[in-house]
């Protein structure tokens, strides 16, 4: 009964030379908030200030290198999850290694034009001594912001060897979300 009277009344309105859409608030879309930030909207770099800079001369325990993302766009867009990181090694027995994620949990992270985040790499130095085939010497990176397929190519700017673990079920060396 309801969907004849709709009928009649839009037949009437349409006679009338007058179209009003009424749509209830339940089914009118929602305001759109900022979209994903994409590869071309960013710049990216490793932190190479005091105490970004990891430790690659101690062997004795973990560090941490530091990847920013600024948002070089006019517009708000946001990242969330976990960046691709590829590293490329000096050694011809390096090629190349893809970090596995950390268990940490991603959030949403909005960047406002000019706005810059960053995610850790931990990583495991390990000593010049150490076996070549026990070694990654690392020399670029290729990162990927979360859900894109384009990378941004960064030099490994802060020397030293990481303990090559790219065949172990959970290496020591591994990327952490975004804001993390």
């Amino acid at each position: 009964m309801k969907s004849k009277l709709t009928v009649m009344v839009l037949a009437a309105a349409v006679a009338a030379g007058t179209v009003v859409a009424v749509v209830p608030a339940s089914a009118a879309p929602a305001a759109a908030g900022p979209s994903r930030c994409h590869t071309a909207d960013l710049k990216a770099g490793f932190a190479t200030g005091g105490d970004a800079k990891p430790e690659m001369k101690q062997t004795r325990k973990q560090t941490q290198a530091f990847v920013w993302f600024t948002n070089k766009s006019r517009h708000t867009c946001t990242l969330s999850g976990f960046a691709g990181v590829d590293m490329i090694g000096a050694q011809k027995t390096d090629g190349t290694w893809s970090l596995v994620r950390s268990s940490e949990k991603p959030q949403k992270i909005t960047l406002e034009r000019g706005d810059t985040v960053d995610f850790s790499i931990t990583l495991l130095p390990v000593a010049k001594s150490t076996p070549r085939k026990e070694k990654f010497v690392p020399v670029k990176f290729l990162i990927t912001p979360p859900n894109e397929t384009k990378h941004f190519t960064l030099k490994w700017p802060f020397g030293g060897q990481i303990l090559k673990q790219d065949a172990a079920t959970h290496p020591a060396t591994y990327v952490n979300p975004i804001g993390q």
